[in-house]
């Protein structure tokens, strides 16, 4: 079982990062297996996801709390990205229903525009990860922004791993995991949330990519990459073009 496999190749660690490809279902059945086997081992301190924003948790909450309170306690219904409940509901609420908190730990939406202007956020990572940053968001978006866009695009993408990063350092416990589950660009060492943890912070990072989307060329970039089966051909670009006209 991957998860187990996870559990067994990277743990303990005081912070897992967890990578996934959004569309690829067997990710998120990998987060809950991992969320389920290490809140019954009362090894996990804290959930940190992407898919709500920062300030949103479900510390509060009683391990009782149903669906509905812990959807309005992570304000899902009022997230701009519409992330499906039905593949990240079952680790919440594994997560929940453990004692064990879930944080958001994405850049609230308030923040974004103060993000696209903010020249400092450049310097946030070196020159050679801030080109590659750079790439990743001009790729990402299939060509098709305006090279003016390039640069504020980037500092939100910089401005959200520190978000994550922050999150997840203000949830460690001694001798527990936190689990941050976020898109795969953002767990990246070279550039991601742990290019934003403090120097000497043990972490170590997993990454899931479906077979179809080259998972060894990912290597480096994470201390184990899972290859999960490959998903059925999808025209990202030509929907984003349909976007961009609409």
């Amino acid at each position: 079982m991957a998860a187990r496999d996870l559990q067994q190749q990277l743990l303990p660690t005081p912070l897992l990062l967890l990578g996934e490809q959004h569309d690829a279902t067997e990710h998120q059945d990998l987060q809950a297996a991992l969320v389920r086997q290490l809140a019954g081992e009362r090894a996990l301190a804290a959930l940190v996801i992407e898919m709500a924003e920062a300030g949103d948790s479900t510390a509060a909450l009683p391990a009782t709390a149903d669906e509905p309170e812990v959807r309005r306690a992570l304000r899902w219904d009022t997230n701009r990205q519409a992330w499906p409940w039905s593949g990240y509901g079952p680790a919440i609420m594994a997560a929940v229903r453990a004692g064990v908190p879930v944080f958001g730990g994405n850049l609230p939406a308030a923040d974004i525009r103060a993000a696209m202007t903010n020249p400092a956020l450049d310097g946030a990572l070196s020159p050679i990860a801030l080109a590659a940053q750079q790439n990743q968001i001009r790729d990402g978006h299939c060509g098709l922004l305006p090279a003016s866009q390039i640069g504020p695009m980037t500092r939100i993408q910089i401005a959200r791993d520190q978000a994550l990063a922050r999150t997840a350092l203000a949830v460690l416990q001694p001798g527990k995991t936190v689990l941050l589950v976020a898109g795969n660009q953002h767990v990246r060492r070279d550039l991601g949330a742990p290019a934003h943890l403090p120097a000497g912070q043990p972490h170590r990072i997993a990454m899931a990519l479906p077979e179809n989307l080259n998972p060894a060329a990912n290597a480096a970039q994470a201390d184990r990459v899972w290859a999960s089966p490959a998903l059925a051909p999808h025209d990202h670009c030509a929907e984003f073009r349909q976007q961009m006209q609409r």
